[in-house]
């Protein structure tokens, strides 16, 4: 799979020590110029659909888990390797320096209509909802909120932004 992009967080200096590894598996989903997102009340932020891959899992099986999970998607078809985001940031687990993630994204197709979602009680409480937005109308949210630097903006919004003009570029305006 290719990759699209090798990012290090601004608050690294340098790639060492003691290294958390995730693997994660993220979804492309489009109608035109729409497209499937999370939008996340907490982070007041729009990202990709999909989650961390389960040890052992199988990163298609992990993507399809995930994406039923986080949307209730049914039907789920993965056309094709998009590529791979690959990113050192922070981390807040213990005993750890820093966090290597490591995002496979997956063009795929679903039914139209979507199940109810199973989210997790943090996904919940982030206030994490399904929405079919016009790319454009994400991308230009996400880059307001990366321009402000809002205390509450997440971790994950410059890849998730980065992604999606990759992905209007390549699979909408082509």
């Amino acid at each position: 799979m290719r990759l699209l992009k090798k990012m290090i967080h601004k608050d690294i200096n340098e790639i060492k020590g003691n290294i958390f590894e995730r693997k994660a598996a993220r979804a492309i989903i489009l109608d035109e110029n729409k497209i499937l997102l999370m939008y996340t009340k907490r982070y007041d932020d729009y990202s990709f659909p999909g989650g961390g891959v389960d040890p052992g899992e199988d990163l298609t099986d992990g993507l399809k888990r995930e994406l039923n999970e986080e949307t209730g998607a049914k039907d789920i078809e993965i056309i094709k390797e998009f590529g791979i985001f690959d990113e050192y940031r922070p981390t807040h687990y213990e005993g750890y320096d820093l966090m290597h993630m490591t995002s496979y994204f997956y063009v795929c197709k679903i039914a139209k209509e979507l199940g109810k979602p199973k989210l997790e009680d943090y996904e919940i409480s982030n206030g994490m909802t399904t929405v079919w937005i016009d790319i454009d109308e994400a991308i230009n949210h996400n880059t307001k909120l990366i321009k402000t630097q809002d205390s509450k903006m997440g971790l994950s919004v410059e890849r998730e932004t980065f992604m999606l003009n990759l992905i209007k570029n390549e699979l909408i305006d082509k």
